[in-house]
């Protein structure tokens, strides 16, 4: 039997009391709230705060919002620390993609010898061994390209062209060996020009026959510069024309290569350019007939004076040069 209408609830009268329970229940918080010590509006938690904070669970986080585009302060520290590695990262990427500056190699300079040494020396220097092949060819009475007339001797040699170098050879005392053991001492007095290769000289007849049978033709050898002993002094010459207006001064008899001649003029020592025949010269004529002054390889200066300007004339002056 079914209970009596009375006694039964309607169900929108039951959820009528729910909602005013609950209302209740609200109400009476908010009181609580409102008068606790400090209390305020800015510390009251709404109903609806409360319930999200339910809904969420122990695990929410309330993010608040910032003043800027940057997130928290650590989120910013983390970001400049990656920045930082992304960056020490890129220079070192930098670091090591930039190749390492390379400094190209040059030639290495040929250190400058001291006075005494042969520091004014051009191809051929003191205490240097040079290698070739003798040839032979007939001197004569030993005169060449050297301009310096009968050398008195049969022991000469042609100089290649490259250590020729324009007559600064001439003059020269060199000692040759042959590969056997035999050698001679010749004076340099002409050039051998090609087919005369570098470091070849071609001796007298007589000079190649010490060294091996002249049916050789020609030898292997080495060469080097002497200083030898001499009694000889230096002899002066003016060239056949000279006058006050030019003139051509040779040196002749020099125990060791003649580097440099110079003439005094009203401004001083001048340096004379050298021919390759073997004269220094004076084109206008400046110190024609004066004071001269000659230096060797070595760097040792021997002044002349009274040397009349008499063309085609050996004078003698009474000096040489030491030995090295």
């Amino acid at each position: 039997m079914a209970p009596p209408s009375s006694h039964r609830r309607p169900r929108k009268s039951r959820a009528l009391l729910i909602a005013v329970a609950v209302g209740a229940v609200a109400l009476i918080a908010s009181v609580i709230v409102a008068f606790r010590p400090g209390g305020g509006s800015g510390d009251a938690v709404s109903v609806a705060d409360a319930g999200r904070a339910a809904s969420a669970g122990s695990g929410a986080v309330r993010q608040t919002p910032s003043d800027g585009p940057s997130s928290s302060p650590s989120a910013s520290a983390s970001a400049s620390a990656s920045a930082s590695a992304s960056a020490s990262a890129s220079a070192s990427a930098g670091k090591k993609a930039t190749p390492k500056a390379t400094t190209a190699k040059q030639p290495k300079a040929t250190p400058k010898a001291p006075a005494g040494t042969g520091s004014l020396a051009g191809r051929i220097r003191p205490g240097v061994t040079y290698s070739g092949v003798a040839t032979f060819y007939d001197a004569g009475d030993g005169d060449g390209a050297c301009t310096f007339g009968p050398a008195g001797t049969v022991l000469t040699a042609a100089m290649n062209t490259a250590d020729y170098e324009a007559s600064k050879a001439c003059g020269a005392y060199v000692r040759v060996r042959a590969a056997g053991g035999a050698s001679i001492t010749v004076r340099i007095t002409n050039e051998c020009p090609a087919p005369c290769r570098v470091g070849q000289l071609d001796l007298s007849a007589q000079a190649f026959a010490k060294l091996a049978a002249p049916v050789k033709g020609e030898i292997p050898i080495t060469w080097s510069l002497v200083s030898p002993s001499t009694g000889q002094k230096l002899s002066v010459r003016y060239k056949t024309g000279s006058s006050r207006y030019w003139c051509g001064i040779q040196v002749l008899g020099h125990r060791n290569p003649v580097a440099r001649l110079e003439v005094r003029t009203s401004s001083g020592w001048t340096v004379l350019p050298r021919a390759s025949y073997n004269y220094f010269l004076s084109e206008h004529g400046a110190g024609c007939g004066g004071a001269i002054r000659v230096t060797d390889i070595y760097g040792e200066q021997l002044t002349v004076n009274g040397i009349a300007l008499r063309p085609n004339v050996v004078q003698g002056t009474g000096v040489q040069f030491a030995q090295h």
